[in-house]
C-alpha cells in the first residue's frame, strides 16, 4: 500500500493546528523536523507518516478510536501507539514497548533529536532546559540510542 505523506502531513497540521511547542513555536514545526529527520536516518514512508502523527494520540490532537478507523497501514499505526507515552507510565515500560514495535526506534530518535536541538532548547529558561536535557538523555539510554 503507498501512503500518501501529503494527506498524512495534511492531517497531522489539521490535529495539531493551534499548539505550540514549549518554546512557543508551531507545533507544526517540531513534526516536519521530525519526519525530515526521518527520512534522513534512512526511514520509510511508513515511519515518515508515523513521525508526522507521532504526539497526535499523546496530545490528545486525535484518538485512538481516529487512529485505529483511518486508512494508515498498520504498521504505521504501531508505530504512533509505541511512541505515544501514557499517563504515569514508567520510561522503562515506555522505552522497552518503543523497542518491541518495528520501526518505531527510528522515529523516536529522531523526535529526541529534534527535542534535544541546542538551537531550540535555547529559547527555554535554564531549569526547564536542564530538566529536559536528563529526560531526554534518560530515554536515549534506555534506548540505546548515542547522544
Amino acid at each position: 500500500m503507498t501512503i500518501d505523506l501529503a494527506a498524512v502531513e495534511a492531517s497531522a497540521r489539521r490535529a495539531h493546528a493551534g499548539q505550540t511547542d514549549k518554546a512557543g513555536r508551531p507545533y507544526a514545526e517540531h513534526l516536519a523536523a521530525v519526519a525530515a529527520g526521518v527520512r534522513q536516518r534512512g526511514g520509510s514512508d511508513e515511519q515518515v507518516a508515523a513521525a508526522w502523527l507521532h504526539d497526535a494520540v499523546e496530545d490528545g490532537a486525535v484518538s485512538e478510536e481516529w487512529l485505529a478507523e483511518s486508512e494508515l497501514p498498520q504498521a504505521v499505526k504501531d508505530m504512533i501507539l509505541a511512541v505515544t507515552k501514557r499517563p504515569g507510565e514508567a520510561p522503562e515500560d515506555y522505552a522497552a514497548r518503543i523497542l518491541a514495535t518495528p520501526g518505531a526506534l527510528l522515529v523516536k530518535e529522531s523526535d529526541l533529536a529534534h527535542n534535544a536541538d541546542p538551537a531550540r532548547a535555547a529559547s527555554l529558561d535554564e531549569p526547564t532546559r536542564a530538566r529536559l536535557a536528563a529526560k531526554y538523555a534518560r530515554m536515549r539510554a534506555l534506548l540505546g540510542i548515542e547522544a
